[in-house]
């Protein structure tokens, strides 16, 4: 059922990216007079198709839904003893003059970018829910240590950026990063003062290389701190068999004071087949109780052998009231937020192809089906604002990469129609021939790449 809903968002998100795409082209042909014969969604068997009338735009539902096309009349795709009637000829695709032609295909881009400002827009206005910009635990004799940085610490501003969620501050940070300078972040520290934390250029030189930068300065956000409460038990396992009931607080085991969840977790962990002795607190007790228990062995994938108990720990209804944020504007200013953050975005895609290109960023940043499919699932089960913010990544994503100027992609037709506007004609139908097969070429070498990184990621 998970890889059915995985699969299920998958396609609903690439169908509406790819009919968000395709549409800027075919909106854009209509108002310039160029005449549309198909608006396809996917490629190959036509599932569904419809057509107002035989001289109206025929549109149709393919069986595989990994891109789509819109065919527009072209004097250069009749099959042989075709012909075009004379009086359609002012609407062919061919006939238009460069600035038409170059505005229908940048078009198809351009509306993916629009997608995105629309989206953001909406979430802006009804609010982005996200995590509070605090300073959980810091990576010793790290980056963000050596600059300063206390758990605790709320950022506010990044370089001049005002931040306000931790989702903002990785977006300001990763973009600062790629400067090189010296970045200086506004906090306010844990006593409610506010102070600048000083990362050195040359510190997070070496850092750009990785997917996940803010993780290797050494900064994550604040998470909920659980306390080791007893929630559910699995029948027959080594907890229930001691006497521990749910609702039951450990105290302590071995005499080592356990004051966090995650201390209990450890604890067990490291004691297969070890007897513990456990103090905890029970409702209606006036005295800790003492029990003893021994964790069954379990031999994970990798050969480590840990304990395990079989308990669950008990989470509060309100746990993370305190750490999230809200953040929500006014329908204007949630408009320049949206454009402005599509606009970071896509500067900062840009800047990390460049630096991939020079060997100064690592191919894991690259994000093939397999990941995109995964995010699509997860964001699909968090729910709509996760879900939609995730189609505004991905609509960027298609807008920036279309228009690299790659032969097969529209930003290669943009580098032929201005060759054209610059020498005054066309380029031979040979050199659009090889420049094809260079393109495919190339984005046949990206697609196995990102496959590769794909399955790296999936296979550890």
């Amino acid at each position: 059922m998970d890889l059915l809903y995985t699969l299920a968002a998958f396609v609903v998100a690439l169908a509406i990216l790819i009919a968000v795409h395709e549409f800027g082209h075919f909106w854009v042909a209509r108002r310039l007079g160029i005449r549309v014969l198909r608006f396809s969604i996917g490629f190959g068997r036509p599932l569904a198709r419809w057509q107002r009338s035989p001289d109206d735009t025929e549109y149709v539902l393919a069986a595989l839904p990994l891109g789509g096309y819109v065919r527009m009349l072209d004097e250069r795709e009749l099959e042989e003893g075709e012909e075009i009637a004379p009086e359609q000829l002012p609407q062919a695709f061919n006939r238009q003059p460069v600035w038409k032609r170059a505005a229908v295909v940048v078009a198809g881009p351009l509306f993916n970018l629009l997608f995105a400002v629309l989206a953001y827009w909406g979430l802006f206005m009804a609010g982005d829910t996200g995590l509070k910009p605090v300073v959980g635990e810091i990576a010793p004799a790290s980056v963000a240590e050596q600059a300063g940085f206390r758990p605790g610490d709320e950022l506010l501003r990044v370089g001049e950026r005002l931040v306000q969620s931790w989702e903002q501050s990785i977006l300001a940070l990763t973009a600062k990063a790629l400067d090189g300078e010296d970045l200086a972040v506004r906090v306010r520290d844990a006593e409610g003062l506010e102070r600048d934390r000083l990362i050195a250029g040359e510190a997070i030189a070496p850092l750009i290389k990785s997917p996940d930068l803010v993780a290797e300065l050494g900064l994550t956000p604040e998470r909920p701190r659980l306390a080791p409460v007893i929630g559910e038990l699995v029948a027959g396992e080594a907890a229930e068999a001691a006497g521990l009931r749910p609702g039951d607080r450990i105290l302590s085991a071995d005499g080592v004071e356990m004051a966090r969840w995650e201390d209990w977790v450890d604890w067990v962990r490291a004691r297969p087949d070890q007897p513990i002795g456990v103090e905890i607190a029970r409702a209606g007790e006036p005295e800790p109780l003492r029990l003893e228990l021994t964790p069954r062995p379990v031999v994970l994938e990798d050969g480590e052998t840990i304990g395990h108990i079989g308990a669950g720990v008990e989470v509060p209804e309100d746990l993370m009231a305190d750490y999230r944020v809200r953040v929500r504007y006014g329908p204007i200013e949630a408009l320049g937020e949206a454009g402005a953050r599509t606009l970071d975005m896509s500067v900062m895609m840009l800047r990390v192809i460049g630096r991939m290109l020079i060997g100064q960023a690592s191919i894991e940043n690259l994000s093939g089906p397999i990941t995109i499919a995964e995010t699509a699932g997860r964001t699909a089960s968090y729910g709509l604002d996760a879900f939609v913010k995730f189609l505004a990544v991905v609509s960027i994503s298609l807008g920036v990469l279309n228009l690299l100027p790659i032969p097969v992609l529209d930003g290669g037709h943009l580098l032929y129609f201005l060759i054209e506007w610059v020498k005054g004609s066309p380029l031979s139908d040979e050199v659009q021939m090889q420049a094809q097969r260079f393109g495919l070429a190339v984005l046949a070498g990206l697609m196995l790449l990102a496959f590769y990184v794909d399955l790296s990621r999936l296979l550890g």
